[in-house]
């Protein structure tokens, strides 16, 4: 079988079999390959606009007239935004074709951006700010839009990787918006020539999607699918503990550098020199949670990494109460790190639970695999919208720590319980293995329990 090539004039693909190894050898995986390198450099523009907050804050100074809960309650409302359109950008791609919305969702990033551009001056209102903060969160939507589309156009065997490099690629947008600032910054500029950069980087973005990405017929939007995966139990436990992984790293991407000035006593640029590393470390680092969770069980990898995020949680509390620069800064930039292999290795997951449900149901071969292509697809963006809440959560707890006792030790307290519970959420459902109770229901269930344990 070989792929037909996509037409010049609206570039469709009539049919699309990845599982089929020699159609994926001849020329699948090379047309899969194009369009998830484009689609990583969309998504990567989008996660900057995303978080362009998180930096514009730091240029925010007294002259501003903000405080320190003024800025967190902006950046938790951004987040509170992109969190949730991801759930129509997920249905966004089997109306429009996967390139033709990656063309239309980088363009829309020039709403916010030229905004921001228009209203960043002292003596600009609160409310003003907020609201053109909230057009930023559109950029969140990105990330749904774009996993899947890739999902698609990969075979099962290959997703944890595919869509680890998807979003990880993406995540790296959280680094490269800071350490542009950072330049910005040490060149004596202002906000305004930050998002100067940013707005022809949109237009390449939208430019390259029109020319080298393809859309893919038989992607059709399920509106029983969707339903059958909010139905579905694992679509909410995945969701949860999607929030302790991408959740904590977008959550601190936005909060580090204010945590930093408000607590340590850091100027902007002495901030921007350090918040880098977090999210960039977290980005790179979330294919390898895919690459670790198709060789060794997403369940496992992932269960480890919250003993981790907890350790680095209960270092960061300590450091707070010492106030120790140095410790703190090192147990963040680990802390965003596991939170970014969490990301890859819960993600992995997601296709092999419907597949393994499928299994479990006594469907095999192809039904099997399109029962868990429509289910996982299906969830992922409810289950990236649920995630993304928890950075909103987190800008949130840090407001109150801050309000209430100066610093975000209390928040890190938090958040050190909520890994905890998702410790135990990972074991309890995917790793425990079932009380016996009679041969036959033992057997059932050890078998089912151990296909859970390899996703």
């Amino acid at each position: 079988m070989t792929a037909p090539a996509p037409t010049s004039r609206s570039r469709w693909i009539q049919e699309w079999d990845p599982e089929d190894e020699t159609f994926w050898k001849n020329t699948g995986e090379k047309v899969a390959r194009r369009n998830l390198y484009f689609s990583v450099l969309s998504e990567h523009i989008g996660f900057s606009i995303w978080t362009l907050w998180s930096v514009l804050v730091l240029f925010m100074g007294p002259e501003y007239g903000l405080t320190p809960a003024d800025k967190f309650l902006l950046t938790s409302m951004v987040t509170l935004v992109g969190a949730v359109v991801r759930v129509p950008y997920t249905f966004a791609v089997a109306i429009f074709g996967g390139r033709n919305w990656t063309i239309i969702s980088a363009g829309l990033l020039l709403v916010p951006t030229v905004a921001a551009f228009a209203v960043m001056k002292p003596g600009t209102s609160f409310d003003t700010f907020l609201w053109i903060g909230l057009l930023a969160g559109i950029g969140g939507g990105n990330f749904a839009s774009s996993m899947t589309n890739i999902n698609a156009f990969f075979p099962l065997r290959k997703k944890g990787w595919a869509l680890g490099l998807n979003a990880g690629g993406g995540n790296v947008g959280v680094a490269a918006i800071q350490l542009v600032a950072l330049a910005v910054i040490g060149a004596n500029g202002g906000p305004r020539v930050l998002l100067g950069i940013y707005i022809p980087l949109i237009v390449v973005a939208a430019v390259c999607a029109a020319l080298f990405m393809d859309n893919i017929e038989n992607v059709k939007n399920d509106t029983g699918a969707a339903v059958d995966a909010a139905k579905d139990p694992h679509t909410w436990i995945m969701s949860f503990l999607y929030i302790g992984t991408f959740g904590s790293f977008i959550g601190y991407s936005f909060a580090f550098g204010q945590v930093l000035t408000n607590q340590f006593g850091r100027t902007p640029l002495q901030a921007t020199y350090l918040t880098f590393m977090g999210p960039l470390l977290g980005s790179l680092i979330r294919p390898v949670g895919g690459w670790l969770a198709d060789k060794y069980g997403g369940s496992k990898i992932t269960l480890y990494n919250y003993v981790g995020m907890a350790a680095a949680t209960a270092v960061l509390v300590a450091a707070g109460m010492q106030k120790s620069l140095p410790l703190f800064v090192v147990a963040f930039v680990v802390l965003f790190a596991l939170a970014g292999l969490g990301n890859g290795s819960t993600f992995k997951m997601i296709p092999g639970i419907f597949h393994t449900k499928a299994l479990a149901e006594g469907l095999e071969g192809e039904e099997a695999v399109t029962y868990g292509r429509r289910l996982s697809g299906a969830s992922m963006g409810l289950i990236g919208a649920v995630g993304a809440l928890g950075g909103v959560g987190i800008n949130l707890a840090f407001r109150q720590s801050f309000l209430s006792y100066g610093s975000g030790t209390g928040a890190f307290v938090a958040f050190l319980v909520f890994y905890g519970l998702c410790f135990a959420v990972t074991w309890a459902v995917y790793l425990r293995r079932p009380a016996v109770r009679d041969r036959a229901t033992a057997a059932t269930e050890a078998k089912a329990q151990l296909s859970y344990a390899e996703v």
